[in-house]
């Protein structure tokens, strides 16, 4: 079975920095792709930022167009560790971080999702 967990949130005040990481776990899986979302009290989960960590786009990111030009995603040991730094933290960023990782068996195509338990993150105006 994989295993995500999450660790690097915390209180910041407008205008700080913050970074999150990721470590997916799992013996004889392969990890497709990492993303983060967040999820703001009374609101819907939401994509913050994606990266491709297997397969032939290998390294591809994407982001919200809330967080462009602020957050970096990133990744290592192939594939099952992600980061996102955030910079320029704004107080609407505020929500619990979760992260998503993609994987599949060795022997098999079908891929999955598998989440963590999320991380608190609240930027203080």
């Amino acid at each position: 079975q994989v295993q995500v967990v999450e660790s690097g949130g915390g209180l910041v005040q407008d205008g700080g920095s913050l970074r999150l990481t990721c470590q997916a776990s799992g013996s004889g899986f392969v990890f497709n792709a990492m993303s983060w979302y967040r999820q703001a009290p009374g609101e819907q989960r939401e994509l913050v930022a994606h990266i491709v960590t297997g397969g032939p786009t290998l390294g591809d990111t994407s982001y919200s167009d809330s967080v462009k030009g602020r957050f970096t995603i990133s990744s290592e040991n192939a594939g099952n560790t992600a980061y996102l730094q955030m910079n320029s933290l704004k107080p609407e960023d505020t929500g619990v971080y979760y992260c998503n990782a993609r994987a599949r068996r060795t022997y098999q195509w079908e891929s999955y999702e598998y989440w963590g338990q999320g991380t608190q993150v609240t930027v203080s105006s």
